[in-house]
């Protein structure tokens, strides 16, 4: 099967998208040229506002995670808890060894707070089976979500909308807190079909979706599964904030169709 990935975004009213904090990416690995690809791999993070540069963390996770040569022996984490907790590790050391010297007092007491980010990462693996499966680990409220037929099959983790507040788990820069994240890492696989699509949203719009299922709004995957100009996507963050219906935060979602043969079509939104 081959992926059709897409990533919409928005900062937080009256910012520059430069000022986004959030970050995505995916990639694409395995099969011969022209053939399906074996392995799609996908992270979705928000970064930290109130915490030292965090959109450069979050940059060195997805980019890491996504990259088959981090560790300079063609390797990347396998989707399990020992694996992981050595990946974040190496980030956290790679983190501190990048540190440019703190330009005051204040700098420092930021950089020794450490800094984080919500996290939602996985894997899509047999692509070039009709069985393909994801995989996911998830720290914090980033959440992932399992669509077939416009229904929802999974979320993941299964966070109620009321279970969102201002101080989620994440990943932290700060070695004393590996054990906790750890800990508090969750994962969850899947089987998927041609035709399912992926979602990985962070807290803002992770939230909102949640609450339109838990309202049996019917509209929601409809919308979400459709069409979806980056200019209908930004005008619905723009109302359902003012709506009060979304916290206005850095958004951020992730849709990765699976197609059973390449699109014939390309759609170009100017």
């Amino acid at each position: 099967m081959q992926i059709q990935p897409v990533v919409f975004s928005a900062p937080k009213e009256g910012y520059a998208p430069t000022e986004w904090e959030d970050g995505a990416g995916h990639v694409c690995l395995g099969g011969a040229p022209g053939l399906d690809p074996q392995t799609a791999r996908f992270a979705v993070a928000d970064g930290a506002t109130e915490t030292y540069e965090s959109r450069l963390w979050v940059c060195q996770l997805i980019a890491s995670f996504l990259s088959s040569d981090h560790r300079g022996d063609g390797a990347w984490p396998d989707i399990e808890r020992a694996s992981m907790t050595a990946w974040f590790k190496s980030m956290q050391d790679t983190w501190r060894s990048a540190a440019a010297a703190p330009a005051d007092y204040i700098e420092e007491m930021k950089i020794r707070q450490g800094t984080l980010a919500t996290w939602v990462g996985g894997q899509i693996v047999g692509l070039d089976t009709p069985t393909p499966v994801w995989q996911a680990v998830a720290l914090g409220d980033s959440v992932l979500f399992h669509v077939r037929g416009g229904r929802l099959v999974e979320h993941f983790p299964r966070f109620r909308s009321t279970d969102f507040d201002s101080a989620p788990d994440g990943v932290s820069t700060l070695p004393e807190r590996l054990g906790r994240m750890s800990e508090q890492m969750r994962f969850k696989h899947g089987q998927l079909a041609a035709g399912d699509t992926i979602f990985a949203a962070t807290d803002a719009f992770a939230k909102w979706m949640i609450s339109c299922e838990e309202q049996g709004d019917e509209t929601l995957w409809p919308l979400l599964c459709g069409p979806l100009p980056p200019s209908v996507f930004s005008q619905l963050v723009t109302e359902q904030r003012r709506a009060m219906a979304m916290k206005d935060d850095d958004v951020t979602l992730m849709r990765i169709r699976l197609l059973s043969e390449p699109a014939n079509t390309v759609v170009v939104y100017l």
